[in-house]
């Protein structure tokens, strides 16, 4: 199959069940909004060594957030309701109660919940106070601004992550455009975040390693400086591949963040699609990339 010149690779991308949360984050302005988001997401690329996977899923208007002010959604991911727990009291207490004006609301509503007011309201040094508005309690901290206002616990709920795509081209030009081509297209889908930098890894990874102690090691197939020294997966023409890491509050929602960014990298120098995948023996949500193409937005390609 091939779409506007490009090559759509016959495999599927790998991708595994997580527990997310999704955190509404506000702020007196932008400057300070992007100041503590830039923290709360801050080292959240993969959980092979980070605590969660994190990103900013959308920013919100003031019509659209609690307290009416600027604000933004936040998905952070983890294997573990008990891990991202620890991760979601962490981030906050270190990267958004440390930001001025800056308030903390849950965005996702479930039975299953970790606790966030209720952990950091002991920072106020019994100074705290909560109150019960709609049903839902709240913590307000006395801080050196005023006061802090977060939500007494956040919603758990059963997401996807590791869907991918990678990207290549005969150079790194063509290569990185697709790649923030594919990523803008992603973050106009909602429930979907990619974590990596810029929405990008170049260092993608396989499961194991020849030193004992490591669980993942370089991608070596789609490396084009090790072609003829492995089993290469790279097309002919391509010298780079980047991968698009996208993790979603569904299966339906990663498949549809999937389909934009293919349709949205090919052409323009990009010769070939693919994606990583572990034959299928470890994540239990496999997408594959012809499949998730329409008839008519892959009719060219017949």
């Amino acid at each position: 199959m091939e779409i506007e010149g490009t090559w759509i690779d016959d495999t599927f991308a790998e991708a595994f069940g997580m527990r997310f949360v999704r955190l509404i984050v506000t702020a007196h302005d932008r400057y300070w909004l992007d100041a503590g988001l830039a923290e709360l997401t801050g080292y959240g690329a993969s959980v092979i060594a980070c605590d969660a996977e994190a990103g900013v899923e959308r920013t919100l208007e003031p019509d659209e957030t609690p307290d009416g002010r600027v604000g933004a959604a936040v998905l952070l991911f983890g294997f573990s309701t008990d891990a991202l727990g620890k991760a979601v009291v962490n981030r906050v207490g270190q990267c958004v109660m440390t930001c001025p004006t800056t308030a903390v609301y849950n965005g996702f509503d479930s039975s299953t919940t970790v606790p966030l007011g209720r952990s950091l309201r002991f920072f106020g040094d019994g100074f705290q106070k909560s109150k019960r508005l709609a049903g839902r309690r709240y913590w307000r901290i006395p801080v050196m601004d005023g006061e802090f206002l977060v939500e007494e616990s956040v919603g758990v709920g059963k997401g996807v992550a590791g869907g991918n795509l990678v990207i290549q081209a005969p150079s790194l030009d063509p290569a990185l455009a697709a790649a923030r081509r594919a990523v803008a297209a992603i973050r106009e889908t909602p429930e979907l975040i990619t974590p990596f930098p810029g929405g990008i890894a170049r260092s993608g990874s396989k499961v194991g390693s020849r030193y004992s102690g490591l669980i993942a090691s370089t991608a070596d197939a789609f490396c084009p400086s090790l072609r003829g020294r492995v089993e290469s997966r790279l097309h002919p023409r391509a010298n780079v591949a980047l991968e698009v890491v996208i993790d979603g509050t569904g299966e339906q929602a990663v498949a549809d963040g999937m389909r934009r960014a293919i349709l949205a990298a090919v052409g323009e120098g990009v010769v070939a699609i693919s994606a990583g995948n572990y034959g299928g023996k470890l994540g239990k949500y496999p997408f594959h990339l012809r499949p998730l193409l329409s008839a008519k937005e892959a009719a060219s390609g017949y």
